[in-house]
């Protein structure tokens, strides 16, 4: 153990006496310093790990199935991260499948969140919002002016029913209702995020599912309809 501690810290020495000697050339032998200090990095666990596994006294066979193995992982954490987005958007239709409202897909455009829905069997965009962290289902209404809250949502949301007025009409598609203003720490679809939005609270029994208004929808840079999804652009 002691011969390999040394091997190690010579391994180690000897390439930086090589970086220090070449560093303002910028390369060592032909290669980039950068990639030359990984490459002894990388040289020093491999060392470590093939000395171990040589020292555990298993046989060849076994020592090159345990590394074949070990580097199919590898290779597999590699493609994981190299397909992660596409990888993301299966699990976004998957989860669409199972839970309503949740969305199809959530990618970055340009810096900027991007969340595609699916039409529900309703006929209506439904979203899974998240309101002060909690979880709701609301339908995508372009027709309404404000974001309007049930209040079973709204309580949900930690909102004070008991605190609020409701004294303002608003038109439904169930007919008029009363609501009262109230205010949102934060509203999110996926990597779309709203802070310190007012939205409108519905009485009780007034609505029976809330509606993501313009206030929220007039907030992003755009909006598309293509067919049964539309897509949300921060």
């Amino acid at each position: 153990m002691n011969r390999l501690l040394w091997i190690v810290l010579l391994v180690i020495g000897i390439g930086a006496a090589l970086l220090a000697f070449n560093d303002s050339a910028g390369t060592t032998a032909s290669i980039d310093n950068y990639d030359f200090s990984r490459l002894i990095w990388l040289g020093t666990i491999g060392l470590v790990i093939a000395v171990g596994m040589l020292r555990s006294g298993r046989s060849l066979g076994t020592l090159a199935s345990n590394l074949g193995a070990w580097a199919l992982i590898a290779l597999a954490l590699i493609g994981g991260y190299q397909y992660r987005y596409e990888l993301q958007d299966v699990a976004s239709r998957i989860t669409a499948g199972l839970v309503p409202g949740s969305p199809l897909s959530l990618s970055v455009e340009g810096g900027r969140a991007t969340v595609t829905l699916d039409k529900a069997n309703s006929g209506h965009f439904e979203a899974r919002v998240l309101v002060n962290g909690s979880p709701i289902r609301a339908v995508v209404d372009t027709g309404a002016t404000s974001t309007v809250l049930t209040a079973e949502d709204a309580r949900a949301a930690g909102i004070d029913l008991g605190a609020l007025n409701f004294t303002i009409p608003v038109s439904t598609a169930n007919g008029m209702a009363r609501t009262a203003a109230a205010r949102t720490n934060e509203i999110a679809i996926g990597g779309i995020v709203r802070k310190d939005l007012p939205v409108m609270v519905a009485a009780p029994g007034a609505l029976s599912q809330s509606l993501l208004g313009m206030n929220f929808i007039g907030s992003l840079s755009g909006f598309d309809m293509r067919g049964d999804r539309m897509i949300l652009r921060d």
